[in-house]
């Protein structure tokens, strides 16, 4: 590989990396004959990946598979466990050659509940369906141990082994052993338990082994606060161990469910020209196969007619003959023997979940990355945001603030900031000095500098803003409208920021009387809403402290006629204060600034005392 060709492999590997999310998932990296050599995972993708390619990485293995990397591809997942879970699944699939090798063949251990007569609960590698039902597997043995512990103590499940029958417990067969004389078994062997009381038990936990734990939560608490009642503390610190325990248990995985088998997963994501379709693809409970396609639209398909096409079509390249697909609505095509399902809950829906999430994060990459070819592309895409939120008569090319700064009325000033095409525009800003208003009253004075801009603009027949926002909410929207619509007679739509009680913009507002617009606090748009807030503080503030500095930095020497601000300083370099300058002689003043000036001082002083 010649240097042009490793600089150009090296330059498409960090154009991925650099769009890849801050989300936990799994990683895998390609060679140049597009083979998996590592899968990885991460608590964040983007940071993970990114330190492969650092130019500090001193390590050797790392380099060495750096070199070797030609292609990256990733899957997101909602935990950092089901990241750990999907790399143990792709890594046993595809045995990649700078992984460690899992020799022994072992996976994550589950948690079984028996299909016997009266049921047992226990933790196994091994996964027999004909056993019974299992629950994991569990990447966290902690976690797992917890569950157990306490599905033992609330309902003391049998551990003993020996088969048991209805018959036999009718005719005495069986007698009680160690666990049953030190309370941690009920009896059932000998009828000490009802068989009803039993079952209803094993029914509860499994309820906490789904991960349904409200009503067994709300029961601990209880517990809980009657012991503290009682003052019996240490017994009550026992229950909120098990309590917390349960609080952060996950039982079901969006990875890996037993009860699902050789099942093929399918979701689209679509626009206006283009649709993505991811497909999973589970087998023995894991997913082992994770893509999307990108299909560019010709003539208009429908959603059905694009999944239909993406199904035949990945199902032929991966080889697939899964009798099962679960899809988000009913493609309308039949396959012979495959059955189409369309989950509303259950595990089912939460892999379908899964798919549409990586879909639509492949899909927010591929957007990234033409807006970072193209800057413009996103700025359009973000003013036909704003125009559609907001029923905008046209794209809000040029959007406005205002923010008022002042310190108990005094050094009273205002600051308008421009965006054009959603970017600052730092040359038409402007600064106001408040002229009109008297005191603290940021409305009269957000009145008197709406008024002075726009009546200015008008004058000199200057383009108007497609948007003006108010940054102090509902009560500054108000002040603003009365200036544009009721003065003015404009026609310039008005939106607001509201903040919450802790100071913090968390509202878009707009219209007469004002609605919040539902807008995700998380979202680019609202990133570049609250930048144009920050940034007219900004504005504000520097030119309020800039004001503020110039008079307290005023010297009784820049009075003089005739003494400039380099003499005053070299005054006061010399001579320290102005109190010492007015008490010095005219023999002083002439050592340190010459004759002529150090008369002017002298003389200055003296015909003011």
């Amino acid at each position: 590989m010649t240097k042009e060709e490793n600089e150009k492999r090296l330059a498409y590997l960090k154009s991925i990396v650099s769009r890849l999310p801050e989300k936990p998932g799994s990683y895998q990296y390609y060679d140049e004959n597009h083979v998996i050599i590592y899968v990885g995972k991460a608590k964040n993708l983007k940071a993970r990946v990114s330190s492969y390619f650092h130019t500090e990485v001193d390590r050797f293995k790392t380099k060495v598979l750096v070199s070797k990397i030609w292609d990256i591809s990733y899957t997101v997942v909602n935990t950092e466990e089901d990241a750990l879970l999907l790399e143990n699944s792709l890594i046993k699939k595809y045995n990649p050659r700078y992984n460690v090798l899992l020799k022994d063949g072992k996976t994550y251990p589950s948690i079984c509940v028996t299909n016997e007569y009266l049921p047992r609960i226990f933790n196994t590698r091994t996964i027999n369906k004909k056993w019974g039902t299992y629950y994991g597997p569990y990447s966290h043995i902690g976690t797992m141990h917890a569950v157990l512990e306490l599905i033992n103590k609330i309902y003391k499940p049998r551990s003993c082994r020996q088969p048991m029958t209805k018959e036999g417990i009718e005719e005495g067969k069986y007698q009680v052993c160690l666990e049953y004389h030190i309370k941690n078994c009920n009896g059932p062997c000998i009828g000490k338990q009802s068989y009803e009381e039993y079952q209803k038990n094993i029914a509860q936990a499994r309820e906490i082994l789904k991960g349904n734990t409200r009503q067994i939560l709300r029961d601990l608490r209880e517990e809980m606060q009657q012991l503290a009642e009682e003052l019996r503390f240490e017994e009550a610190e026992e229950v909120k161990r098990k309590y917390l325990n349960l609080d952060g248990f996950v039982s079901k995985s969006e990875v890996v469910s037993h009860t699902i088998n050789d099942v093929d997963v399918f979701s689209i994501t679509n626009d206006e020209k283009v649709a993505f379709i991811n497909y999973l693809h589970v087998s023995n409970g894991s997913i082992n196969q994770s893509f999307t396609f990108e299909f560019k639209k010709r003539l208009a398909e429908t959603e059905q007619e694009l999944l239909q096409l993406g199904i035949v079509e990945m199902r032929e390249r991966f080889n697939s003959h899964s009798k099962e697909i679960v899809v988000p609505f009913d493609p309308e095509m039949e396959l012979e023997g495959v059955t189409f399902t369309v989950p509303q809950r259950g595990d089912k829906k939460t892999l379908l979940d899964l798919s549409e999430m990586n879909g639509k994060q492949y899909k927010f990459d591929r957007l990234k990355q033409a807006e970072k070819l193209n800057p413009e592309q996103k700025q359009v895409r973000l003013m036909k945001e704003l125009q559609e939120k907001l029923g905008l008569p046209k794209m809000p090319y040029q959007i406005e603030c205002f923010d008022n700064s002042n310190i108990s009325g005094t050094d009273a000033v205002a600051a308008c900031v421009v965006f054009k095409k959603m970017k600052p525009s730092k040359s038409d800003y402007k600064r106001y000095n408040i002229k009109t208003v008297v005191g603290p009253d940021d409305y009269a004075s957000m009145k008197e500098v709406v008024s002075r801009r726009y009546r200015r603009l008008m004058e000199e027949e200057q383009p108007l803003p497609d948007l003006i926002v108010a940054d102090g909410g509902r009560g500054q929207m108000e002040v603003i409208r009365e200036v544009i619509q009721d003065e003015l007679n404009l026609d310039i739509p008005i939106a607001g920021l509201a903040k919450n009680d802790r100071h913090r913009t968390n509202e878009l507002l707009y219209g007469f009387p004002p609605r919040s617009i539902q807008l995700k606090t998380d979202c680019e748009l609202f990133h570049v809403l609250t930048q144009l807030q920050d940034e007219v503080h900004r504005f504000a503030i520097t030119f309020h402290r800039d004001k503020r500095s110039k008079h307290a930095l005023h010297s009784e020497l820049d009075d003089i006629k005739g003494i400039g601000p380099k003499t005053r300083d070299e005054l006061l370099s010399k001579l320290k204060s102005v109190k010492r300058i007015k008490d010095a002689d005219l023999e002083t003043l002439t050592d340190a600034i010459g004759q002529q000036k150090g008369k002017l001082v002298y003389e200055y002083f003296h015909n003011h005392l």
